[in-house]
């Protein structure tokens, strides 16, 4: 089965660390360098490391197709038993509290875990470069927008 990491080992050896060298294939050219480091922490286990890679993205202004660097850390805290079972309902969440449930399982889907990451780590405006300018390169001189719905507008006299 694919890139998991056992929860069994985790515990039995305290840390393990897995490296993550492959595509992610849901996402166009995205190429993936991590090592990460599992910890066992009483009922938890913490994932750390840094993730490297390149992936192919849209501009969201000019619409072509660029390479963007990716560059982060990870920093994930996952809970061995379920957490609806211990805490019930409800439970408010302060920041850095975010933990994913393992509800039992048994093992860490190591691709899924760096899919979702990598995903959250994408800029929320997708833009090839500082001048893009949605395929027009143009000063603020040249740029003036000619709508003859505006030319009324010219030849109107305010008294006062």
């Amino acid at each position: 089965m694919g890139h998991v990491i056992n929860v069994d080992d985790i515990e039995r050896e305290g840390s393990c660390t897995y490296e993550f060298n492959d595509d992610i294939k849901e996402l166009e050219n995205c190429h993936v360098n991590s090592d990460i480091l599992f910890r066992s922490i009483g009922d938890f286990i913490e994932a750390k490391g840094r993730v490297k890679g390149k992936i192919t993205l849209d501009c969201d202004r000019c619409l072509n197709k660029f390479v963007y660097d990716l560059d982060f850390e990870l920093d994930e805290t996952f809970a061995k038993k379920s957490l609806y079972d211990e805490y019930g309902q409800e439970l408010e969440l302060a920041q850095g509290q975010f933990i994913t449930d393992l509800n039992g399982e048994k093992e860490i889907d190591i691709y899924d875990l760096l899919y979702q990451s990598v995903i959250l780590a994408l800029p929320n405006k997708k833009v090839c470069g500082i001048n893009c300018n949605e395929g027009l390169f143009v000063s603020d001189e040249e740029y003036k927008v000619q709508d003859s719905r505006m030319d009324i507008f010219k030849n109107i006299q305010i008294k006062k």
